[in-house]
């Protein structure tokens, strides 16, 4: 494993998001069985966390692009900060959303269909992003998942006003085309990865990838899939399992993409101006980094005290003798070994 192409891969955007859908998770579960009994919005603090970054990112951003009008003609500089302003957008209206939620919850009685109005918002919102992004061939996976799950959220919030009497394995029709559709590429990874094990032309690096991505791709999809059947069991009284033991499943998907954040390429460098990698940004930030990085170890030479003695002292070079030019009157020294036998001298008989 390459550790310098991991840290240099490294989308710290990505990462930020699902540390703080972790913790936020651990938290909701915890409220949920009541082992603690914190208000909603002290829960919700991770997302709090996860929106202000955000919001100050993009502000310091902004203001570095209006102070600095000579980094808008740096290559795809404009798509970058049009991409930076998207991602902002989409997460103000996910932070409404949020704050409604938990007003809703704690002291609100208005319907639910008000609290997921932002929601109706952003997913049209998102499939202008997505068209955008196809266009200028960047990246947005969270608008993808706002514009396809838009029947999702209608549905979920017409089931919570009690418009719709529907057991909730109904009501998650649209998420389970969702997954239907990612276990599909599960299964095209593994395939994938069963025909590059079985190829003889096929060099060792290509079918570590892909055993790599097949992996990652079970670990993801196949967890979430658990977590969201024993989540609608648990809604539908099925079952009495602990939201604790419900959550397991998902707490494993996450940390799987926390660890696949180290090898993905992207980020957009416009968040907090700073116009680089995340990494490179970092060494030159902390200088003692880079020379900690620089130190290389040997981990193969034994550290037994015993065995460094009793190793072979390799023998000197032997010494060879100066040589006096006659003519210049200059000594010739020739390092050790580096001695070369001269050739003889090559004597050409004359013919009579």
């Amino acid at each position: 494993m390459n550790l310098r192409g991991l840290f240099q891969d490294f989308n710290p955007s990505k990462f930020l998001i699902y540390s703080c859908l972790l913790l936020f998770s651990v938290l909701l579960s915890l409220r949920l069985d009541d082992i603690i009994r914190w208000s909603y919005w002290a829960v919700f603090t991770p997302i709090w966390l996860w929106k202000l970054l955000v919001i100050i990112g993009a502000s310091v951003g902004t203001g570095v692009w209006a102070h600095n009008p000579q980094y808008r003609a740096e290559g795809e500089t404009c798509v970058e900060f049009k991409a930076m302003l998207i991602a902002v957008g989409l997460h103000v209206l996910l932070l409404m959303f949020e704050v409604l939620v938990c007003d809703r919850v704690e002291r609100g009685s208005y319907f639910w269909l008000l609290v997921f109005m932002p929601l109706f918002f952003v997913s049209p919102v998102s499939v202008a992003a997505c068209v955008w992004g196809f266009r200028h061939d960047r990246s947005l996976e969270l608008e993808v998942l706002c514009s396809v799950n838009i029947l999702q959220f209608i549905f979920i919030a017409l089931r919570l006003d009690g418009i719709i009497n529907w057991p909730w394995l109904v009501v998650c029709v649209p998420l389970w085309i969702l997954m239907s559709f990612l276990c599909l590429v599960v299964l095209y990874y593994i395939i994938w990865s069963v025909l590059f094990l079985r190829s003889i032309d096929i060099i060792a690096e290509q079918r570590r990838t892909h055993i790599t991505m097949a992996i990652s791709w079970m670990t993801i999809v196949v967890p979430l899939l658990t977590f969201e059947i024993l989540l609608v069991h648990k809604l539908d009284g099925h079952n009495s399992l602990s939201y604790v033991c419900v959550f397991v499943p998902l707490w494993l998907s996450l940390l799987t993409l926390m660890a696949t954040t180290f090898g993905q390429k992207g980020g957009n460098h416009w968040w907090f101006g700073i116009r680089k990698d995340f990494c490179h940004f970092l060494l030159e930030l902390l200088p003692f980094l880079r020379e900690y990085g620089n130190v290389s170890y040997d981990l193969q030479r034994s550290e037994d005290p015993e065995a460094v003695e009793d190793l072979p002292i390799p023998e000197p070079p032997p010494k060879i003798a100066p040589m006096f030019h006659k003519k210049t009157g200059v000594v010739i020294t020739q390092s050790p070994g580096k001695y070369f036998v001269p050739p003889p001298k090559l004597c050409i008989d004359m013919p009579d």
